[in-house]
């Protein structure tokens, strides 16, 4: 090999290796790891459209009157069981063939067309999964972590753990700025009928894709309780009618205290009102003087979160003999490209999601609709219970 030939080899291997770690500098930016949260966790990019198009069927795309979010939760649970059914291996593209026959003519044969109803979504499911699946999904003990089960002993051997495998979690990134330079907010309580049953249903994670919204879900991807359990949370934009657009992000509860240790419920409530008042702006005390807190636990974000770096919290309190659940967050200032997409189509939903907005959008209102004695008992205002702040976050 001639001297010229050796320097231009060489010239194109230095050029390849500082190619590669421009890329490999890209691959692990900010921007790029937020973009790859599109989806679920659970489907391929080749399968986007396709789970999309099912779930828009059976919620978004039917008229505004006749859209109930619990045919959203099971059409949730029909695509989740393709996915646990077939050994966890991620849907792809090919999986839309059994869609299609398990629902495509019910789809065009619909007077909404293009739409699915509830009969026709269990219908469908029968088809895809077996006759099992109607009766299964109303049975508490053969669903949990979004999966509908055909036995109890089925879902007692389900392992979460192998959709966490599928998330390639990133590192926490709790809020990292002094606390003086960061974002505080308290979000408006939401009344609670049954405060045991909401920490029943709380301190069972598998059950949290029962509360799942038209915007927002929880799934939970550890075994075990609430301590140290990790959540996939997927979010639905809508920037146009018909036309939910869905990314992901990930929280581990990384602090929990309970009534059961009165002394550290008490000092986490007197540091987070103290804090709040210090540094928010005009904000209200998440948990109200002569309140007694049942509950408070941390949710902080993982690398590529859509809310970027920090820490939201959830709490239970009584106050007056009325229990509210309610969510406070502390949060870094968004990256530029985190920004302006959650001032395009993220701030309002993130206000209805904990409490701000309809019924149907509020994993808090889910919760306390779910577990009240009587359906919608805890569904009213609570003005006097702290009281919602001027602006989200």
């Amino acid at each position: 090999m001639t001297s010229t030939t050796t320097k231009r080899a060489a010239a194109v291997a230095v050029g390849a290796v500082g190619a590669g770690l421009v890329a490999r500098r890209a691959l692990h930016s900010d921007q790029v790891r937020f973009a790859r949260m599109g989806g679920s966790s659970i489907a391929a990019p080749d399968a986007a459209g396709w789970v999309t198009d099912f779930l828009n069927a059976a919620y978004y795309a039917r008229p505004a009157g006749e859209r109930d979010v619990d045919d959203l939760r099971l059409a949730f649970a029909i695509v989740t069981t393709r996915w646990q059914r077939g050994s966890g291996r991620r849907l792809h593209a090919h999986d839309v063939l059994a869609f299609h026959r398990a629902f495509g003519r019910r789809r065009f044969n619909s007077s909404e067309r293009g739409t699915l109803d509830r009969e026709q979504l269990l219908a469908g499911a029968a088809k895809l999964h077996g006759d099992w699946f109607a009766e299964a999904w109303e049975d508490d003990a053969r669903r949990g972590w979004g999966v509908v089960f055909e036995t109890p002993e089925a879902k007692a051997a389900y392992v979460p753990e192998k959709r966490l495998e599928l998330a390639k979690l990133g590192e926490l990134t709790p809020a990292a700025k002094p606390p003086a330079e960061q974002v505080w907010h308290t979000y408006e309580p939401v009344p609670v009928a049954d405060p045991d049953a909401l920490v029943d249903v709380l301190t069972r994670p598998e059950r949290w894709p029962d509360y799942g919204t038209a915007i927002g879900r929880f799934t939970p991807l550890r075994s075990g309780g609430l301590a140290g359990q990790t959540f996939e949370i997927e979010v639905a934009a809508q920037p146009a009618e018909k036309t939910p657009v869905y990314t992901r992000g990930y929280v581990t509860i990384t602090r929990l205290v309970t009534h059961a240790e009165p002394e550290p419920l008490a000092a986490y409530v007197a540091e987070l009102n103290e804090g709040m008042a210090r540094i928010g702006r005009d904000e209200p005390q998440p948990v109200p003087d002569g309140a007694t807190p049942l509950v408070a636990f941390d949710l902080t974000t993982h690398a590529g979160h859509f809310m970027g770096a920090g820490n939201n919290r959830l709490l239970l309190y009584v106050r007056d003999g009325q229990a509210y659940v309610r969510a406070a967050g502390t949060w870094d200032d968004m990256p530029w490209h985190l920004d302006q997409a959650y001032r395009l189509a993220g701030q309002q939903a993130q206000a209805a999601f904990w409490g701000e907005g309809d019924p149907q959008e509020s994993m808090l209102h889910q919760l306390a609709l779910r577990t009240a004695p009587q359906a919608g008992a805890a569904a009213s205002p609570a003005p006097d219970a702290g009281g919602p702040a001027e602006e989200s976050r």
